[in-house]
């Protein structure tokens, strides 16, 4: 494997996130999503007598580490929402980067058995740590009406979420779902004609974030990082979609993922980190023409005060 990781993955905006970090050759830093390894073999590339750990929970991401012999390299297998728990377990109180890229690595998209593409039929599994019981399947046939309903409707942001969530719960009386087929089935006689894989992208994007607690576990990640950063340490991440977006963008602004201001008595806003960039920061056109993944990136950028 080369050292961009791209057998794996092509990471997104590769140089943007580097220079974002900031980087001191002899500081501490953390990649909480390792993926194919592309962002976190950059890193240490920078480091001299630094450190890098990195978190994943897909096992397949831990076999892709497993050429990567760095000495300065430490690979965590687990949820980044566990962040200072294990950063503690390895004598590690303050760090000078994190860098999190949330989108879900062409790797686990690409391999069918996995569930996550809509383009392959298999179980409906969704699953980013395989050890974990619940699966999209799970979700299907046993969350009630209302329960699918919040989801599709605030994870999918699906337009007839209501309508949706009924007939699911109608078709699985007859039938448990158990297979990707067995689900885009019904979607397709809910999806806009010609609007189909857009609808079907979305459904799947609300049950993978709901097998994989994914807003939590960021809200949770994000929080922690206030204890964990030194001043003037880099917090890098990149988002795929607006739910994710908005909660990194209310934690930098606002210094709470619900966005809620602060003040202090002199009416300054209180919070922990300072936006580096007032925009995201968005992938050049080459970029996008290369790598479609890139067009719905959306990287921020932010130092801890």
């Amino acid at each position: 494997m080369d050292s961009s990781g791209s057998e794996y993955h092509v990471p997104v905006m590769l140089a943007e996130c580097i220079s974002g970090l900031n980087i001191n050759p002899e500081g501490i830093y953390v990649d909480v999503t390792f993926g194919g390894g592309g962002h976190s073999r950059a890193i240490l590339e920078k480091l001299t007598t630094g450190k890098l750990f990195a978190f994943d929970q897909d096992a397949d991401a831990v076999k892709n580490a497993s050429d990567l012999t760095n000495r300065s390299f430490t690979l965590i297998e687990a949820n980044f929402r566990y962040l200072n728990r294990y950063l503690k377990l390895h004598g590690i109180r303050k760090i000078d980067g994190l860098l999190a890229d949330l989108g879900v690595s062409s790797h686990q998209i690409n391999e069918a058995s996995r569930g996550f593409s809509t383009r392959f039929n298999a179980d409906l599994d969704m699953r980013m740590d395989q050890s974990v019981d619940r699966t999209a399947a799970d979700i299907l046939n046993t969350y009630s009406e209302s329960e699918l309903h919040r989801i599709l409707g605030i994870y999918g942001e699906v337009r007839n979420a209501r309508t949706l969530a009924a007939a699911l719960v109608a078709e699985r009386s007859g039938r448990p779902f158990a297979t990707i087929a067995d689900l885009k089935q019904v979607l397709a006689r809910y999806a806009k004609r010609g609007k189909e894989n857009r609808y079907f992208a979305q459904v799947f994007q609300a049950l993978r974030i709901e097998v994989n607690e994914e807003l939590k576990a960021l809200e949770e990640m994000l929080e922690q990082t206030v204890e964990c950063m030194n001043p003037d340490g880099r917090l890098v991440v990149m988002s795929y979609h607006s739910l994710e977006d908005r909660i990194v963008k209310n934690f930098i602004n606002t210094g709470n993922v619900r966005g809620k201001l602060e003040k202090d008595f002199f009416g300054n806003i209180i919070r922990p980190f300072e936006p580096v960039t007032r925009k995201p920061v968005i992938a050049s056109s080459e970029e996008t023409s290369r790598n479609n993944r890139a067009r719905s990136a959306k990287l921020r950028i932010a130092e801890r005060k």
